[in-house]
């Protein structure tokens, strides 16, 4: 079976009922790993010699497909497609493909990526015409030897024709920059302004507290609030109420005319409207992205399990969603949680 034919646990409508968590929150947005590999090894994200999971531990197309349409028959709207680097999994867009189908029945409001953009010029106007119309590309610099280091071999140059390939696709493109203060500190306006120039939003995200690396965190976060009265010093910005489903607090550059994201973990917590739960490639289902809660769906799935087990396991994990993350930046702390980004899903 194709993921084409994977069939949906539950004929999803408007009507269906949300999933509701202990606190009252209402999950509608689900983020899906499709892979922890990548094609580039960003120094924040990932240790610099990986190792990768075995085939035999990954979801395959048609799991991912299932898990995905039973979380969307339970009232997700917006699903975003992640890794690692989705784009680099053998297959992806028959996912994608397969996918469509909730956009088709109205059943999904948003189908999405996040992509480090090394291989959107292949792939733009496939994702165009299956209803992808927004993505977000991960990118810390304009600079070809910083992006080098920072991506550990990263080329700049294929992630602009990416970017330029889908916006000529039609697709909407969102700048995601982590702020770095040793390394991308002193140009964010210049990316912000470069990025708005293209007719791109742009979000600042600061370092997270995500698995063991090489370097000591505290040396790179950057708080957003001191951007912020930077940027503030030579431009105006004013809050909007702009919503994309995520964290992400937006202002408008007046100068610019363009939207700037915000996205403070360390700094402001959003957890108290937080809408998301994470599925991991490996099918282990995060209801928050600062905890080590974890419910094993693979082994639901694996074990035979029918779409209303299916389902009765999904709104157990949701409904034990804690009320917030454990993130902070201080010398010497242990990340809090041990799984790398590129596992949990960017």
């Amino acid at each position: 079976m194709t993921p084409h034919d994977a069939p949906s646990p539950q004929a999803p409508t408007r009507s269906t009922p949300v999933l509701i968590d202990g606190f009252g929150r209402a999950v509608t947005y689900l983020r899906v790993s499709v892979t922890d590999r990548c094609d580039l090894r960003c120094v924040y994200c990932m240790a610099e010699h990986m190792t990768f999971l075995p085939k035999a531990q990954v979801l395959t197309l048609e799991e991912l497909d299932r898990i995905a349409s039973a979380f969307i028959g339970q009232g997700v709207r917006k699903l975003r497609l992640t890794g690692g680097e989705p784009l680099v999994r053998k297959g992806f867009m028959g996912l994608v493909e397969s996918l469509s189908r909730h956009l088709r029945s109205g059943a999904l409001d948003e189908l999405t990526l996040t992509t480090n953009g090394t291989r959107l010029s292949e792939f733009a106007s496939d994702l165009a015409r299956f209803g992808v119309r927004r993505i977000n590309v991960s990118m810390d610099t304009l600079k070809p030897d910083l992006f080098r280091k920072l991506t550990r071999g990263g080329d700049l140059a294929k992630v602009i024709a990416g970017i330029d390939a889908a916006l000529a696709a039609g697709i909407a493109v969102k700048i995601n920059a982590v702020a770095l203060k040793d390394d991308n500190a002193a140009e964010l306006a210049d990316l912000i302004a470069w990025a708005h120039a293209r007719g791109c939003d742009a979000t600042l995200i600061e370092a997270m507290p995500l698995g063991e690396i090489e370097v000591d965190r505290t040396d790179q976060f950057l708080s957003l609030k001191d951007v912020r009265r930077d940027l503030e010093s030579f431009w105006t910005l004013t809050d909007i109420d702009h919503q994309t489903g995520g964290p992400a607090r937006y202002v408008r550059i007046a100068e610019t005319g363009g939207r700037l994201g915000l996205i403070t973990p360390l700094s402001h917590n959003f957890c108290e409207a937080c809408n998301r739960v994470r599925l991991t490639c490996t099918g282990t289902l995060h209801t928050c992205l600062g905890r080590e809660d974890a419910s094993d769906l693979r082994a639901v799935i694996r074990a035979g399990a029918d779409d209303e087990a299916l389902i009765d396991a999904v709104r157990l994990a949701v409904d034990a969603k804690p009320k917030g993350h454990d993130f902070q930046i201080a010398r010497a702390s242990a990340p809090a949680v041990a799984r790398h980004m590129s596992t949990t899903g960017g």
